[in-house]
């Protein structure tokens, strides 16, 4: 079906102007929404220290390419190594629910790092990353995501590497043929395991880091003639036969410049593995709603789609040790929104030796339920039920807060940037960072806003 030829003249041949409106606003706010994240990250999530390091040792910290919530720069490929890992540090990044990926983290900070190379547009990087996302996200549509998680995999970061490949390829002014080309050298980066689930490793950040990085590379790699196979995605051994056993290779163009996966981007409003947003927007509705306390709580039992079950349910994950670990446990993060009426960045180290917060969580039990898996993939539903002395409370959430159904308003999207960058930036550069940010589309260069977003050590 010439997939990957298809999707490389995509990229090539999009503009800002044949963006609809709505998708370049989307893109504006996605842009923004990371770039609070990366900013936090920098100085608050704990692999941070040892990444930067890493990159001095290797003599990486010389270069013209910028790390938000940094004042250093770096060589370009150090650049998107960080960012990408920032943005994906703290669990906080958009999602796309039914592809189970999340999109910005590995893409954008290939663009930035390819846009200060080349002195791009607002434009042309808005442009770029919408390219990125649409190709990450219908990979993972092609491969079917729970088949690929099955074999291990993280969607993120295998997807990842070719949407990173696009958007930095397009801003470094290749053809289509480059982009080809760019993918098929992407072909033998994609990597990403899901393995640090069985100990609370920091790889899912990394290997986030490290698709933005090689796909940067990959793309720099073609521009200079470097020659990579053809058919990288329906090739024998390309990536839709190699990574999945049952994939199909037309959900990757269907719909390709009419149907915007873009649109289908949700926002973060808890930094959580997502599969844990709806349970905990029902945990909060259901305390307010009936004033429950949280000492009131005899049981919580929370249901899930089955995909989610086995990320963030089970057995397992009744006694979280580490940040990764509590991001990834349901139970644990069922327990901080029953005492806080919510969940914060700020809460991991808050409550993660908590003794009362520990007692909560051995009191929630997750499993599979019915009406989540009916409205999965499309949704990543849950059902809760409170249990209390007075009385059993129970609730399902379909469309979790932040999906395109019941997303985030602009006041919304306000309060979480203001929040992780105002520690580091102040109230008055952080408001600047984002009204720049949200008028990208009228920037000569990304420059002014990627100086705004610099914090001294």
């Amino acid at each position: 079906m010439d997939i990957t030829k298809q999707l490389a003249s995509f990229a090539a041949n999009l503009t800002f102007e044949d963006l609809p409106h709505e998708v370049t606003e989307r893109a504006k706010r996605l842009v923004l929404d990371l770039t609070g994240i990366m900013i936090r990250a920098r100085h608050d999530a704990e692999s941070t220290p040892s990444l930067i390091a890493a990159v001095e040792r290797l003599g990486l910290t010389e270069g013209k390419c910028s790390v938000l919530g940094d004042a250093r720069t770096y060589a370009p490929t150090a650049a998107a190594l960080i960012n990408g890992t920032l943005a994906h540090s703290l669990d906080f990044d958009d999602t796309h629910a039914e592809a189970s990926l999340h999109s910005s983290a590995p893409i954008v900070p290939a663009a930035l790092a390819a846009a200060e190379l080349s002195g791009s547009s607002g434009k042309d990087l808005i442009a770029a990353v919408v390219a990125g996302y649409e190709i990450q996200i219908r990979l993972s549509l092609a491969l079917n995501p729970s088949d690929h998680y099955d074999r291990g995999f993280h969607p993120t970061a295998t997807c990842g590497v070719f949407g990173a490949a696009a958007a930095a390829g397009k801003l470094l002014g290749m053809d289509a043929a480059g982009i080809q080309n760019a993918f098929g050298i992407a072909l033998s980066q994609a990597a990403g395991s899901m393995e640090f689930l069985a100990d609370g490793a920091w790889t899912k950040r990394s290997h986030v880091g490290q698709a933005a990085q090689n796909g940067l590379i990959c793309a720099v790699m073609a521009a200079e003639g470097f020659k990579g196979p053809k058919q990288a995605f329906e090739g024998r051994a390309g990536f839709l036969n190699a990574y999945a056993p049952n994939a199909d290779a037309a959900k990757a163009v269907a719909g390709l410049s009419q149907t915007w996966q873009t649109l289908r981007l949700a926002v973060k409003p808890y930094p959580s593995c997502r599969y844990s947003h709806a349970a905990i927007d029902g945990l909060v509705a259901l305390m307010k709603e009936h004033a429950l306390k949280a000492y009131e709580v005899v049981e919580v039992e929370i249901g899930l789609p089955e995909t989610g079950w086995k990320i963030i349910g089970g057995p397992d994950k009744t006694n979280p040790q580490s940040v990764v670990d509590g991001q990834f446990s349901m139970p644990f993060c069922a327990a901080v929104a029953l005492r806080e009426g919510g969940l914060a960045w700020d809460d991991y180290k808050k409550h993660l030796n908590d003794e009362t917060t520990r007692a909560l969580t051995s009191k929630v039990k997750t499993v599979v339920d019915a009406r989540a898996e009916a409205a999965f993939p499309a949704n990543m539903a849950g059902v809760v039920t409170i249990r209390t002395a007075s009385g059993n409370y129970e609730r399902l959430v379909t469309v979790p807060k932040g999906e395109p159904e019941n997303f985030l308003d602009d006041e919304e999207f306000r309060f979480k940037f203001d929040g992780l960058c105002e520690p580091y930036l102040g109230a008055e550069r952080t408001d600047k960072l984002a009204n720049a940010l949200l008028s990208l589309e009228r920037a000569n260069s990304i420059q002014a806003a990627m100086t705004l977003a610099q914090v001294e050590a």
